[in-house]
């Protein structure tokens, strides 16, 4: 199996990085920050935002949930209220599920 690099985390990330991640504008960023109080980035004496790993993985179930499949931002707000445990766990075997595959595929072609 050939070696990869992990990549590099960094501690802070900012705004418009994050938007980068999901492809949506920076705009959503601050607006989904408004309505969701898992997400709380820090900000620095000049208001500018930065948002932890934590903070990207909640972003990652909410992008799930409203973009992906289509939810209400009601609907999201109470489903990782209700149930974030099954949520995360859910959203993580997923995750992980893909990296295999994709990890599977690039086998493939090489062997091709």
């Amino acid at each position: 199996m050939p070696y990869k690099e992990k990549p590099v985390e960094k501690s802070y990330y900012r705004i418009g990085e994050v938007a980068d991640m999901f492809g949506v504008n920076t705009s959503l960023i601050r607006f989904w920050e408004k309505e969701f109080d898992i997400i709380q980035p820090r900000k620095n004496k000049k208001g500018y935002r930065f948002f932890t790993q934590k903070d990207i993985e909640n972003f990652h179930l909410i992008y799930h949930y409203v973009k992906e499949r289509g939810m209400t931002l009601q609907g999201a707000r109470q489903k990782l209220k209700d149930n974030k445990d099954d949520t995360v766990n859910n959203f993580s075997v997923v995750a992980s599920l893909q990296q295999i595959r994709a990890m599977l595929l690039e086998i493939r072609d090489n062997l091709e």
